[in-house]
């Protein structure tokens, strides 16, 4: 059977900025546009059917439970719906992010006002094929990985999730959060660092095993 630590990404393995490889440009649209633009509430759904998962990985990677990315994603898609015009075609997934950035901000300093209460009718989802032992094998790698994300700076939470996790380019994340693509390659290789040292504190405390083993 795997550990659960199997789940964890391997920070480094996709290049930094100036490697040369899989790095887009700055000038980058995000998601070209393809064909004549939807409009009113069938772009809407369009663009809920293409990114929900997104925005939904993206909140629960970034600490919120189930319950609460549930309600945070209808929130960003509610302000989409309201400000649907200022939009571009081809920029929906930015909009998005940053908008599920400020969204998450929002909910985690309201969660810190109040007492927070388990809700079992708001689990992660289940794949049903999998047999119960590697569903519970995979409870535990999203347990461990929600533990080390937790345990990075906010700022370079985001910038590891966005790229480590949901395998975007750095040109797409600087979009994203607005800040310069600099930004975000510093702000990569700072989170990449803070990875590796919760993942040896880990492995000193005996929460995960020596790697090799």
């Amino acid at each position: 059977m795997a550990h659960p630590e199997a789940a964890l990404p391997r920070p480094g393995n996709r290049p930094l900025p100036g490697s040369g490889v899989g790095d887009a440009s700055a000038g980058k649209e995000v998601g070209a546009a393809r064909g004549a633009e939807p409009c009113g509430e069938a772009r809407v759904r369009k663009i809920f059917d293409d990114h929900f998962s997104f925005v939904w990985r993206y909140l629960r990677r970034m600490g919120l439970s189930p319950a609460d990315a549930d309600d945070a994603a209808q929130q960003v898609f509610v302000v989409l719906a309201r400000k649907l015009d200022r939009v571009e075609v081809g920029k929906e997934k930015a909009f998005l992010c940053g908008t599920a950035i400020r969204v998450c901000s929002e909910v985690r300093r309201a969660r810190s006002r109040r007492r927070e209460v388990h809700d079992a009718d708001h689990a992660e989802p289940v794949d049903h094929r999998l047999g119960p032992e590697s569903v519970a094998e995979r409870e535990r790698a999203r347990a461990l990985l929600d533990s080390v994300l937790s345990q990075l700076d906010d700022p370079l939470r985001t910038v590891f999730v966005l790229f480590e996790l949901e395998e975007l380019s750095t040109a797409e994340i600087a979009t994203m959060v607005e800040v310069p693509v600099g930004t975000v390659a510093s702000r990569l290789r700072r989170a990449r660092e803070q990875f590796r040292a919760i993942i040896k504190r880990m492995r000193a405390g005996g929460l995960l095993p020596e790697e090799g083993r």
